[in-house]
């Protein structure tokens, strides 16, 4: 409704009754949209997703948990053990998870909106179809760990089995090569540079490589950046000064040992995750990369409208547990 009593315009009267009449609204032209947030990681994972095709399990990682040969000193006659055959390879099968946004699109209001459309519902809505379908990602991906019909999360796939006794169809209680490293701290313990680089080094000793980025949630990256500030330079060219210049202050990303920590506004808080990204990726369906179905006439319904929608399959995949690590129970700042 129209704001009366502000500005230029007259308190509701008749007069203002007249004005609302015949006068239009001067709408921008655009939808600012006030509920989704943006993913570093997601963004991530998108841009680097690989292809998935059918089959049964159409993600099947061969894994090597266990040597395949054995190693025995020689003397100088050279004779050695005859050699057994020892298995070591299995496989972690992965099933892509299936998402459907439906969009309505109703006869009679595409013949309202013919010419006079501000902004065209379906548009909104196929524009909204993008926003809804990532918020569910993200939100799967830091939460998700039994519902199987749900893309697996981070707290299954970075694991050491006390929240996913089983990923990929493999059991970690007997297959230790699977489990990820798993920090518990009581709720009381500062981020800080140095813890950060002792997790570092801990995730890194397990397989000899390092991670390549931390996430944690917004309040969590605030604290330890606090740690940061004391330590800050400013350093001015002798020719200039503090008036000519911009000084930055704080960081965008915080660096430990060479690792950036990003702020993810869907990582829970007090949670830090360590990850390797050349051993995790997402898994999305070569049919079914954000597919739009088309719409169909849904007349044999009884109803004047068109109705189509948009597919994802899509899995989230670790294929080596072991390069990435889990810390929670880490203090963060309220905001």
């Amino acid at each position: 409704m129209p704001q009366f009593g502000s500005g230029i315009v007259p308190a509701q009267s008749s007069i203002a009754s007249e004005l609302a009449a015949v006068t239009r609204r001067a709408f921008l032209p655009k939808v600012y949209v006030q509920l989704w947030k943006s993913t570093p990681f997601m963004a991530a994972i998108l841009a680097h997703a690989q292809v998935a095709s059918g089959g049964l399990s159409p993600i099947t990682v061969p894994l090597q948990g266990n040597p395949m040969v054995t190693i025995q000193n020689i003397g100088y006659d050279g004779s050695f053990n005859q050699p057994g055959t020892i298995p070591g390879l299995q496989n972690a099968e992965f099933n892509l998870a299936g998402y459907l946004s439906a969009i309505p699109f109703l006869g009679l209001e595409g013949m309202v909106q013919l010419d006079y459309s501000v902004v065209p519902l379906i548009e909104a809505r196929m524009n909204d179809v993008t926003n809804v379908t990532l918020d569910r990602f993200a939100t799967d991906i830091y939460n998700n760990i039994s519902n199987t019909q749900s893309m697996v999360g981070l707290p299954a796939a970075i694991d050491d089995g006390t929240f996913a006794a089983t990923y990929g169809g493999i059991t970690r209680s007997s297959n230790t090569f699977w489990k990820s490293t798993y920090v518990h701290n009581g709720g009381t313990v500062a981020p800080t540079r140095n813890l950060m680089l002792q997790y570092i080094a801990q995730c890194t000793k397990v397989t000899g490589e390092k991670p390549v980025i931390g996430l944690m949630g917004f309040g969590t990256w605030a604290n330890l950046a606090q740690d940061f500030t004391s330590s800050e330079r400013y350093v001015v060219t002798p020719t200039q000064s503090f008036g000519d210049t911009k000084v930055e202050a704080l960081f965008e990303a915080l660096d430990v040992a060479g690792v950036p920590f990003y702020p993810d506004p869907y990582c829970p808080e007090g949670t830090l995750y360590l990850i390797n990204t050349n051993y995790l990726s997402a898994y999305i369906g070569e049919k079914a990369a954000f597919s739009f179905t088309g719409f169909e006439s849904t007349l044999v319904n009884g109803q004047l409208g068109y109705l189509g929608a948009v597919v994802t399959l899509i899995q989230l995949v670790n294929v080596k547990c072991k390069a990435h690590q889990k810390i929670d129970g880490l203090n963060f700042l309220p905001i």
